[in-house]
């Protein structure tokens, strides 16, 4: 089982300032108070809101509805813009950017949710990527290794020892899915098609691409320490920049 948390995340100062050199990194509970809860529905978008009430079950509305608003009120707090005056389009790999945004200076972000938490980046001029996965015991995580990791992937797993086999799969699992998210490419690229470490706390995590040999010395690929239970990484398209930690505020 995953320790706890020991990043320092805190508070976001207001006013938030996002350095040319920094990575924002919030996190969220996605089971929130069905006040707030509403309160962040109001912010979506129409089309938004069709999305939500596409899920089956009230749980898988209620975590959509909360990841997109609060990825709003984020936003909003480094555009100047309220949270529902933000428009989305999506590039070609399905990536979301905020439209009438453009020029060196304006945040790019990524976020990712699984069960009851969110995670989501914000940077400036760079492309970004994260992930967040809550820890599954149950996970044949031999056999998925074996079919999408690489090879010396799947190997450095199977040489660990059966207790640590789990969280070193999530932790590679992220790691990977946090820089196909970055690149745009998604799954389309390959899990396969390149190959980080297992290690945790590994500071270069990215050990090869097999389409960008220069890869490793552009890429920041980085653990994001989520809180117990969950694994998390981020990947930026540069190296040496300052991570900051925030934990999303409730709304009053």
């Amino acid at each position: 089982m995953a320790q706890p948390s020991t990043v320092p995340w805190a508070a976001p100062p207001d006013p938030l300032d996002l350095g040319a050199g920094e990575v924002h990194l919030w996190r969220a509970p996605l089971e929130i108070d069905a006040g707030v809860l509403e309160k962040l529905r109001m912010t979506l978008s129409a089309e938004e809101k069709v999305r939500a009430e596409r899920f089956r079950f009230p749980e898988g509305r209620r975590r959509f509805t909360a990841a997109r608003g609060i990825l709003r009120d984020v936003l909003s707090r480094y555009t100047g813009r309220t949270p529902a005056a933000l428009e989305f389009g999506y590039h070609a790999s399905g990536k979301p950017y905020v439209m009438g945004t453009a020029g060196p200076g304006e945040p790019e972000f990524n976020l990712s949710h699984s069960k009851e938490m969110a995670l989501y980046a914000v940077t400036r001029a760079r492309r970004v990527g994260v992930d967040v996965e809550h820890i599954r015991s149950h996970t044949d995580c031999d056999r998925i290794a074996e079919r999408f990791y690489a090879a010396r992937e799947a190997e450095a797993l199977r040489d660990l020892p059966p207790e640590e086999r789990g969280e070193a799969f999530f932790r590679c699992w992220t790691r990977k899915e946090a820089y196909l998210k970055a690149r745009g490419g998604g799954l389309a690229l390959g899990l396969s098609s390149f190959e980080v470490s297992i290690g945790a706390g590994d500071s270069d995590a990215l050990i090869c691409v097999r389409d960008d040999p220069a890869a490793g010395h552009r890429w920041q690929l980085a653990d994001v320490e989520i809180g117990m239970g969950y694994a998390g990484a981020v990947a930026v398209e540069q190296r040496g920049l300052l991570l900051r930690f925030w934990d999303w505020p409730w709304l009053p």
